[in-house]
């Protein structure tokens, strides 16, 4: 109460005082003519008070506060002001949120909102044409009940966010979409929905241009890489001084054969989403294995190579992508790592999953190589590839393989101090190993 309302109040129990002492003055009575003045005073005052108490409780929306006088009529007049300036603000406030639902309305991109729990609280129009959503009878819906392919529910409910996610649309197959979720608030979450069909099948036209050249050139070149051994066998006869170009021609025509196939296995790996193949893989065999062949590379280069296996788990998934993304690395390593050197392999599991790493000790990678390892042909260094043999592409098939399985590659390395390559693979790939059978 401020102080006028101070002032209002002091003054008119004057009044009323002097008033009643007055009447008093006349009558004889002080006491009762007190009394009864106070008592006129209470009752109008409880009067005002319920008249605002039943505005309060039955009031429609914008409705003005009653009329009143003197000490109530400041207070009516009070709360009339008070209410017209909340009108304002909500005002303005609607009229932002007009203008924001007007600007993501006419986006072209699907703008959706969900609450904690994941189901539907707003979408703008774009997001009924890409995703089918309808307006009102999908609102509080599951947004998982909707858009209803596996890998979106997985990826949804995983809540690792830092990558998108491309789909084909529930309203049309031959729309591709790309989704963004990002959380914000009380753990709410906003969705956005791109229609990434261009892109999509520009990049299909690359794989498979690449794919149908990796697959005519193999021909021919098994064609010619077959002469050139028949003339390598016969060379003596022919004349000796050829030995040494078809040796190279021979040399050069291995790396692109093997070239031609990662090319392809990489389009085989691109073409579908999960490995036809999905058994229980073993991988303590399949470590030992690859580590028998490492050191059948490693040949006469001193080079220590060990392995640690520390869980008796399975993976579920295809030995041979398996094989192909495990036997690359530990060959990477052994490739880079210099003479004398070590290599350690190490196989565990834990809450999080189960997981490889190949450490070495070879010369490092710089930092600003790290993120870009996985890409097709990238080169850390253009010499280190030609003297190891390197097609470019083995870290990239690699990445391939454990997108398939599940799973990530983690890379960390230090100049002059070696790298450290680490595939993390979910709880749910990781399986107990299939019983051997004894054959009689």
């Amino acid at each position: 109460m401020n102080q006028n309302w101070h002032g209002t109040l002091i003054r008119h129990l004057l009044l009323l005082v002097t008033g009643c002492l007055l009447v008093g003055l006349i009558s004889g009575y002080y006491g009762w003519s007190l009394a009864i003045g106070l008592a006129f005073y209470l009752g109008w005052t409880l009067k005002q008070l319920l008249r605002l108490h039943e505005w309060l409780r039955q009031h429609k929306p914008d409705e003005a506060p009653p009329d009143g006088y003197g000490l109530w009529g400041e207070v009516f007049d009070s709360i009339y002001h008070l209410q017209r300036r909340d009108q304002r603000v909500r005002g303005r406030l609607q009229a932002v949120i007009d203008r924001v639902q007007e600007s993501t309305a006419a986006l072209k991109d699907a703008v959706i909102m969900l609450d904690s729990d994941g189901n539907l609280e707003w979408w703008n129009l774009a997001a009924e044409t890409l995703l089918g959503l309808k307006t009102p009878q999908d609102s509080g819906q599951p947004v998982t009940n909707l858009v209803r392919h596996p890998r979106f529910k997985e990826y949804f409910e995983q809540g690792n966010y830092g990558e998108p996610l491309d789909i084909p649309s529930p309203v049309n197959d031959h729309l591709r979409i790309q989704l963004y979720i990002t959380r914000y608030g009380n753990n709410e979450h906003l969705m956005l929905v791109r229609d990434v069909t261009r892109i999509h099948q520009l990049e299909q036209m690359r794989k498979d241009f690449i794919a149908n050249v990796s697959h005519e050139l193999r021909t021919p070149l098994t064609v010619i890489c077959g002469y050139l051994e028949t003339l390598l066998d016969n060379v003596d006869d022919v004349n000796p001084r050829w030995k040494r170009p078809l040796s190279q021609m021979q040399q050069q025509g291995e790396r692109m054969q093997t070239l031609l196939n990662d090319l392809l296995l990489l389009a085989k790996l691109e073409a579908t989403d999960y490995p036809s193949d999905n058994q229980p893989v073993a991988i303590d065999s399949l470590l030992r294995s690859i580590k028998s062949d490492a050191q059948a590379l490693s040949g006469q280069r001193n080079q220590t190579i060990t392995l640690d296996v520390e869980a008796d788990c399975a993976l579920k998934g295809s030995e041979a992508e398996l094989r192909s993304a495990f036997s690359n690395l530990v060959f990477n390593a052994v490739k880079y790592t210099p003479d004398g050197g070590s290599v350690r392999i190490r196989w565990w599991a834990d809450s999080a999953g189960a997981h490889l790493s190949v450490q070495d000790s070879g010369v490092g990678i710089d930092n600003k190589h790290l993120p870009r390892l996985t890409e097709r042909f990238y080169r850390v260094d253009s010499s280190r590839n030609a003297s190891t043999g390197g097609t470019g592409l083995g870290l990239a098939i690699v990445k391939h393989v454990l997108l398939r399985h599940r799973a990530r590659l983690e890379i960390s390395s230090v100049l002059g101090h070696g790298s450290t390559f680490t595939c993390h693979f979910a709880p749910g790939q990781v399986t107990k190993p299939q019983p051997k059978t004894l054959i009689d």
